[in-house]
């Protein structure tokens, strides 16, 4: 992305330490990119490590409030795994594979922040887990999304078979999933797969303007409502409820609620503090 973009009140913080993916702070918004276009972002496990390890910095950032995840390139968000990595893999490298995957998914799924995954081109196979991984997705309208792996003998390993089927539901999932049909982002949309579809040269700013929407709203308030619907969705309705009563009074221990309620009745806007 442009440093330029946005204006120059934007404060930018790029960490250049990575080799295949990106990642700048921009006025609360964590703008993360897998970037390897060449290879239309493939996942090989460097980018996994250094994906792990970006994840950790946005956990103890006390100034990231959302964050942004997308595919370096016009072509690819993420166009699945690097496939020749695959050939000489043994049983118990396929289980140290899947299992190092899923912990850094994971650990996406679990942020507190927010997380937009911008999809703009192919998000197949652990590119469509990782985009399931984050709170939601907007395509553009060139995006395709599939869970391919039958194609080569093998089945999805980083979340697929399990958050797909959260997402689009079970009779869904195992249709694409047993074909390994790829979708357009219209029928993304139609599943419930993708939140939006933008026109590919909107997709961004259209996210950011989400994103900037978010920021506006207080952070305690943002992590414990994502953290009662990731926790009660699949409780009895009963425990669930009880999530969200606990996240609920939670925040009445925050200075923002306080400033929240205050700015309401004196018709101003708040200034949230993320305490």
């Amino acid at each position: 992305m442009d440093e330029n973009q946005g204006g120059d009140s934007m404060s930018i913080n790029q960490t250049s330490s990575y080799r295949n993916i990106t990642f700048e702070e921009k006025d609360g918004i964590g703008i993360l990119t897998l970037n390897r276009p060449k290879v239309l972002n493939a996942i090989n496990q460097d980018l996994m490590q250094e994906l792990s390890s970006v994840l950790d910095v946005i956990t103890k950032s006390t100034t990231i409030r959302v964050v942004v995840l997308t595919g370096g390139g016009d072509k690819a968000f993420v166009a699945g795994a690097d496939i020749s990595q695959f050939e000489t893999m043994t049983v118990n490298d396929a289980i140290q594979f899947a299992t190092f995957g899923q912990s850094v998914f994971n650990k996406l799924e679990s942020l507190n922040q927010p997380t937009i995954a911008v999809v703009n081109g192919f998000a197949l196979g652990g590119g469509c887990e990782l985009a399931c991984a984050c709170d939601f997705i907007y395509a553009s309208d060139t995006a395709r999304f599939g869970q391919p792996e039958v194609n080569l003998g093998i089945i999805p390993g980083f979340g697929g078979t399990q958050r797909f089927t959260r997402l689009i539901g079970k009779a869904m999932a195992k249709e694409l999933i047993f074909t390994g049909r790829m979708i357009d982002a219209q029928e993304a949309l139609r599943i419930g797969l993708a939140n939006k579809v933008f026109p590919a040269s909107e997709l961004m700013n259209e996210a950011m303007k989400t994103a900037k929407l978010m920021l506006t709203k207080g952070p305690v308030a943002l992590a414990q409502a994502k953290k009662a619907i990731d926790e009660g969705y699949n409780k009895e309705m009963a425990d669930a409820l009880e999530i969200e009563c606990e996240a609920f009074a939670k925040t009445f221990e925050t200075q923002d609620q306080k400033e929240g309620v205050k700015a309401f009745l004196q018709k101003r806007p708040p200034k949230f503090l993320g305490k």
